[in-house]
């Protein structure tokens, strides 16, 4: 929970980054959250979280 927690919160920053700095316009960025919406919503939920734990621990052992 705590890796999502953060996830979300960097997502978050880089979105309002990208907003603020007018690279994704406002329209672009809600169909880009939409789709993130919708794509946790159906099966492949289960595989991109799977890969994210996989980056994860595989950065925890570069070190």
């Amino acid at each position: 929970m705590i890796v999502t927690l953060s996830a979300v919160a960097l997502f978050g920053v880089l979105t309002a980054v990208l907003l603020r700095s007018r690279y994704v316009g406002p329209l672009s960025a809600t169909a880009v959250f939409l789709f993130g919406f919708f794509v946790a919503d159906t099966g492949a939920s289960s595989a991109v979280r799977a890969v994210l734990r996989a980056l994860i621990d595989a950065a925890r052992n570069v070190s």
